[in-house]
């Protein structure tokens, strides 16, 4: 694939630091920047994903599907030559199983409601 055909895209973490950027064929799947974040995600930060699907990408303020390709995201007033396009990773750890250990208080709740007409 000719150089000039590769898309550079760099990665905003959610403390202002960058990652990449990194070169990316039009045809890559946002999935595959996925695995690169967290494959190039810096050690010393304190909040990091485990996997892929802990990573949102937002770029043009929409957050990317993992199906998308690069090409598909890019954003046609973004498009200067040699430019970098900047997405947003946003780490999102998978709740699956927080939500099921919640305790649940089995108590009613009396709900209370009180109108006062001056």
């Amino acid at each position: 694939m000719p150089e000039e055909d590769l898309i550079e895209v760099k990665f905003r973490l959610f403390d202002g630091s960058d990652v990449g950027p990194f070169r990316f064929s039009p045809a890559s799947t946002v999935a595959m920047l996925k695995e690169r974040i967290v494959a190039e995600w810096p050690k010393d930060k304190k909040i990091a994903p485990k996997a892929a699907n802990d990573v949102k990408l937002i770029s043009a303020g929409k957050i990317l599907e993992n199906n998308k390709t690069v090409g598909q995201c890019k954003t046609p007033f973004g498009e200067l030559p040699n430019g970098v396009i900047t997405m947003h990773a946003v780490v999102q750890p998978s709740v699956g199983k927080s939500k099921s250990e919640k305790k649940i208080d089995e108590t009613p709740k009396k709900s209370m409601c009180a109108c006062t007409i001056m």
